[in-house]
């Protein structure tokens, strides 16, 4: 994937106004503030590419981004308490509107802040995505932020804290240093190389 052709395309604030899925889809999912808008801009080495705000739950719309025939969705953060009932609502009609469509979703990455233990909306999430068979990764944000020793304990935690973590990808992640950028390049290109096979398929059928 050619990293450089990137483009933003439209944010949008309620799941009726999203567009029917034409391409395959990577979406990132996490909490408010948990570093999602850094990790979209260091994976696609764009500064701003995704905007990242020193506000928690600044974030209240689905922001679509395409390269390559593969389009990204970053959705709306999601747990932060100092916004009103309606807000909360609408994102949460959001977040679910977009999951419930027939899209052509092929990955989540599922940010969670590694220095803590998941929040409670971070296992409604996972439990969410193992429920409807939707295959994503845990991306652990903020690694630079704790010690070696540190992330070791965190890591063997959170075997303990997550659901099926034995059967989980976890990437420890840092946007500072670009801990875990190539891990997630490489997802991102066996997506991709499966997109272009189903892509040959039909090609090929009519040959014969």
């Amino acid at each position: 994937m050619n990293y450089h052709k990137i483009v933003f395309e439209r944010s949008f604030g309620t799941s009726e106004q999203l567009p029917a899925s034409d391409m395959p889809e990577i979406a990132f999912a996490g909490r408010s503030n948990v570093g999602k808008s850094s990790m979209i801009n260091k994976v696609f080495n764009r500064k701003q590419l995704a905007r990242v705000s020193a506000v928690p739950g600044k974030t209240a719309t689905i922001n679509f981004f395409q390269a390559d025939g593969i389009r990204f969705a970053d959705l709306p953060g999601y747990g932060y308490a100092r916004v009103s009932k309606g807000e909360k609502r609408r994102w949460a009609e959001l977040i679910e509107g977009y999951f419930n469509q027939d899209r052509d979703l092929r990955l989540v990455f599922q940010l969670i802040d590694m220095r803590h233990p998941p929040t409670g909306d971070d296992l409604t999430m996972v439990d969410f995505l193992i429920d409807r068979e939707i295959p994503f990764v845990v991306v652990l944000t903020k690694k630079d932020k704790l010690s070696a020793k540190q992330q070791t304990e965190r890591l063997e935690a959170l075997r303990k804290e997550l659901p099926c973590a034995d059967q989980i990808t976890m990437i420890p992640f840092s946007a500072e240093k670009g801990d875990g950028v190539e891990q997630v390049k490489e997802i991102i290109a066996e997506i991709e190389a499966e997109y272009l096979e189903e892509l040959q398929q039909p090609k090929e059928e009519s040959k014969g």
